[in-house]
């Protein structure tokens, strides 16, 4: 006879009760959570409360809401309320907390007030496994991904979007004030009247938004960067690589060692731009590995000649790309990177083998040292319709330009730097992003975002120990 599987009477008393720890098998992921916060030494991290105080209601040991958190990074549970629930009826979790259940306010206070300690432990599960020998190659992949910020996008306000809706309220009047003229050269009945009521309503409705505009205007005009956000003060309104698309939030830094795929350093900023993050990147890398010199691969957005000579200069090898920046290819004109230098002549040879010499030095804005090269040959030569309208071709060299050469070889020698780039450092975007759920940041203010972005680098670096070496042996090395 066939028959379904059958489960045990909720009445059913136990002979031999059965305890938490028959629950949890031996490979479950919450005992590494377990180990490694007991293996801390929170006091030396900064950690408050760590030891009880002799008067006043006792309070949660740092250990036991610290490991709720970091479970709750683990298994897409980030949300206060949401932990409290879960402490309440998750074997785990009551595993994991000795069945202690935490109010929702003591855990999100924990969290908003322990952000530089929090950031400090996903540094020092980093340190673990450079010690345990994951990290052994000191080479690295660095990208940036935009993330959503609690601010809605209109709650932000840039130059672009104040006039935008300007003119929008501006529209709006004028259509309702022309509705009002029409409204007078009609017969006068209960329906205009009241037509008219609603029209002047909606008026002054506008009007008001136009004056708290002009206040906002004042503000933004203030702002560094010419724009403000009304609910969380510190997102900004970035672009996203969808044509016309767009994200109000903060852009988040990472580096990710090219053998393990471990995030061994990160940063959260308010620039949608990631050009001047290469060399801050790619020190914190350093650091991480405790090293003097290291090799960082990075995609075209991070090219800046001035960030490559500071890598130069802190022993960083950069590998990327460099972006076209003229449309002189669009118009079928020979570029820069037609001309080829010679370093022990000082010249430049042209697509129409000409010789280009020295002829003057230049000073940009920007602080860089040029040199400018010219021919002689030019007006009589037969392509210089191709190469350039003036009455002679000139091209300029920085000062530090090898670096830059040096960069474009090793990128030539390496054909695949740019796959591995995004085989790296991509993923571990896309795997944070689906733990919290594709939404948003929880928590206002930079300074808070960085402790929710610890948590979840937290999360993602010991899921990825753990699919590497086993629960096991984790437990293991950092018993050890």
């Amino acid at each position: 006879m066939k028959r379904f599987v059958e489960g045990v009477s909720r009445d059913q008393a136990s002979f031999l009760p059965e305890c938490l720890d028959d629950f949890i098998g031996a490979d479950n992921p919450v005992r590494v959570v377990d180990v490694f916060v007991d293996a801390l030494d929170l006091r030396d991290l900064g950690f408050e409360r760590v030891d009880p105080r002799s008067t006043g209601r006792p309070s949660y040991h740092p250990a036991v809401l610290l490991k709720l958190y970091i479970y709750g990074y683990l298994n897409r549970v980030q949300s206060s309320r949401r932990l409290e629930r879960e402490a309440g009826r998750n074997v785990e979790v009551m595993w994991l907390l000795g069945r202690l259940v935490p109010d929702h306010k003591t855990i999100a206070d924990f969290r908003r007030d322990n952000g530089p300690e929090i950031r400090k432990v996903c540094s020092r599960f980093v340190e673990l496994c450079r010690r345990i020998g994951l990290l052994a190659e000191a080479s690295v992949a660095i990208d940036g991904s935009k993330f959503k910020a609690v601010n809605n996008r209109d709650r932000n306000f840039t130059k672009a979007k104040m006039a935008r809706r300007t003119k929008q309220i501006e529209e709006s009047v004028e259509r309702y004030l022309h509705q009002l003229d029409s409204a007078d050269r009609q017969e006068p009945t209960e329906a205009v009247r009241s037509r008219v009521v609603r029209l002047h309503e909606k008026i002054d409705k506008l009007q008001a938004e136009m004056q708290r505009l002009k206040a906002l205007e004042v503000e933004m005009m203030a702002s560094p960067d010419e724009q403000v956000s009304l609910t969380d003060p510190d997102a900004r309104s970035m672009a996203t690589s969808g044509r016309g698309s767009g994200v109000v939030g903060y852009n988040v830094q990472a580096a990710v060692d090219t053998t393990h795929h471990l995030i061994v350093a990160h940063d959260v900023i308010q620039s949608g731009s990631d050009r001047s993050s290469l060399t801050p990147m790619a020190e914190l890398a350093k650091q991480a590995f405790k090293v003097d010199k290291i090799d960082v691969v990075a995609d075209r957005g991070y090219f800046s000649s001035e960030q490559i000579k500071a890598c130069a200069d802190v022993g960083v090898t950069p590998t990327l790309p460099k972006p076209v920046t003229t449309g002189m290819k669009a118009k079928g004109i020979f570029g820069k990177h037609d001309f080829r230098y010679l370093d022990g002549q000082d010249i430049y040879i042209c697509p129409a083998n000409q010789t280009l010499s020295f002829i003057s030095h230049k000073r940009e804005t920007g602080g860089l040292n040029l040199r400018r090269y010219g021919a002689t040959a030019c007006k009589a030569c037969a392509m210089k319709a191709r190469c350039t309208t003036a009455t002679q071709r000139v091209v300029t060299r920085w000062e530090h330009e090898h670096l830059l050469d040096d960069v474009q070889r090793r990128l030539d020698n390496n054909p695949l730097a740019m796959r591995i780039r995004r085989e790296t450092v991509e993923h571990p975007f896309g795997t944070i992003k689906a733990r919290m759920g594709a939404t948003h940041f929880l928590m206002k203010r930079l300074k808070n975002v960085k402790t929710e972005t610890a948590l979840s680098v937290l999360a993602y670096n010991l899921t990825r120990v753990m699919n590497i070496l086993g629960t096991g042996p984790l437990i293991h090395a950092i018993r050890a």
